[in-house]
C-alpha cells in the first residue's frame, strides 16, 4: 500500500508535450459570462421602471383622495357654518317675537304721550338693543297693500285711492333681515265700485252732446 506524501497537491494531468499556455483558455472562459452582464442589467432597469409606474400611479391616486377629502372637508365647514348661522337666526326671530307685545306696550304709550322719565330711559333702551340684534319694523300708511307682509283686519272704501290701500296702521310689523316676525296689521281701503263706471257714463254723455253740436251745425249746410 502507498502512503500520500502530507503537502502534496495533485495537479492536473497536462497531456506530455503540451506548454503551460494550454491552460490558459480554461482560466479565461469566464469572460464569456461578463459578456451577458448588460442584459441583465437591461431587465433589471425595465423592472425598476415597471416598479417607478406603479409609485407614480399610487401618487396619483392618493394625491386625488387628498383632494377629494379636502373638497369635502370645505363644503362640511361651510354646511356647518350656514346651519350656524341659521340656528343663530331663529334663536334670536324667538327672543324678538316674545318681546314684540312689550315694544306694543311702548308704542301706544308714546302715542298717548305716557312715554316720560324712567319708563321713557328703558324704552328707548329695549329698542335700542333689538335694533342691534337686527329687528326692523315696518308698516306705514298710504303703501299699498301686500298681503306677504300685511294682514288686513278692517276694509273699506274710498273714493279717493285707486289699488287697496293701507289707510291706517294698527299693529306694525317686525322683520329681521328677509324673514317677515309679525306682519303689519292694517285697515285697508278700496275704490269705490261705482267711481270705475262713473268716468265711462261721463265720456258718452261728453260724445253724445258732441254728436247732437255736430248735426245741429251740419243742417244748414245741407240746406
Amino acid at each position: 500500500m502507498t502512503e500520500e506524501t502530507p503537502g502534496f497537491e495533485e495537479k492536473p494531468d497536462v497531456p506530455s508535450g503540451a506548454t503551460p499556455d494550454d491552460a490558459e483558455p480554461q482560466a479565461a472562459a469566464p469572460s464569456s459570462e461578463e459578456g451577458a452582464a448588460p442584459a441583465g442589467d437591461a431587465s433589471e432597469n425595465a423592472g425598476l421602471v415597471a416598479q417607478l409606474d406603479q409609485v407614480r400611479t399610487a401618487l396619483n391616486e392618493r394625491t386625488a383622495d387628498l383632494q377629494r377629502l379636502q373638497a369635502e372637508y370645505q363644503n362640511y365647514r361651510r354646511r356647518v357654518e350656514r346651519d350656524r348661522v341659521a340656528v343663530k337666526e331663529v334663536a334670536v326671530a324667538n327672543l324678538l317675537s316674545e318681546l314684540l307685545p312689550v315694544l306694543d306696550d311702548v308704542g301706544r304709550a308714546r302715542e298717548h304721550g305716557e312715554l316720560v322719565g324712567g319708563f321713557k330711559s328703558v324704552a328707548e333702551s329695549l329698542e335700542a338693543t333689538v335694533a342691534k340684534l337686527g329687528l326692523q319694523q315696518f308698516g306705514k300708511e298710504g303703501e299699498p297693500f301686500d298681503p306677504t307682509i300685511h294682514e288686513a283686519l278692517m276694509h273699506s272704501y274710498a273714493p279717493d285711492v285707486t289699488e287697496t290701500t293701507c289707510v291706517a296702521i294698527l299693529q306694525p310689523g317686525y322683520r329681521i333681515g328677509e324673514r317677515t316676525i309679525r306682519p303689519a296689521r292694517v285697515a285697508v281701503a278700496e275704490p269705490q265700485p261705482g267711481a270705475q263706471t262713473a268716468k265711462p257714463a261721463e265720456e258718452s254723455t261728453e260724445a253724445q252732446a258732441e254728436s247732437a253740436d255736430n248735426k245741429e251745425s251740419g243742417g244748414p249746410d245741407e240746406g
